[in-house]
């Protein structure tokens, strides 16, 4: 049997902050808040570690103290599910994202930054 992808995790300096940003991003809700650590998933799939079939990823976030230095080695795709993708980056950076440049050059797909400046992107595709 192989492994699962169940969970993301992310050091940052505002737990809550970069939480209440990515539900509203992904429409998740919090799951579980202890000890400086911040972890939220689909509404859909409430105990996803549990379960059989394919999950969302859960995104957890851990206060750190030290500030993020660099571009990201890994970094999230969104894709608009019921818009097209300008609308998309418009509620986006109304969340409190930003356009950052990574080098991409000219791409179908826009980089972001969350609040904290952890990059990424908002492909172009609309998905159902």
């Amino acid at each position: 049997m192989a492994s699962k992808f169940t969970e993301l995790a992310s050091d940052c300096a505002d737990p809550h902050g970069l939480a209440r940003f990515w539900c509203s991003v992904l429409d998740y809700e919090v799951h579980d808040d202890e000890d400086g650590i911040v972890t939220i998933g689909s509404p859909q799939v409430p105990e996803g570690r549990n379960h059989i079939g394919p999950v969302p990823p859960a995104l957890t976030f851990a206060h750190v103290p030290e500030d993020k230095t660099a571009k990201n080695r890994l970094h999230i795709d969104v894709n608009p599910t019921d818009r097209e993708q300008a609308e998309e980056v418009r509620r986006l950076l109304d969340l409190g994202a930003r356009h950052t440049d990574v080098g991409q050059g000219d791409e179908s797909w826009v980089v972001l930054a969350d609040p904290e400046g952890n990059e990424f992107c908002v492909l172009a595709d609309t998905r159902p």
